[in-house]
């Protein structure tokens, strides 16, 4: 492995850490949102 291959490799690995974080934190709001939605129609 070159210096390049290293690069890439770390990288990937910040990417998917940042795509996994931003998806829970969708998912939370949405869930959040729905929450308030149910409670504004009782």
């Amino acid at each position: 492995m070159n210096g390049f291959d290293i690069v890439m490799v770390i990288a990937i690995i910040l990417f998917a850490r940042l795509g996994v974080r931003l998806v829970t934190g969708y998912i939370k709001m949405r869930k959040a949102s729905e929450n308030e939605e149910e409670k504004t129609k009782e």
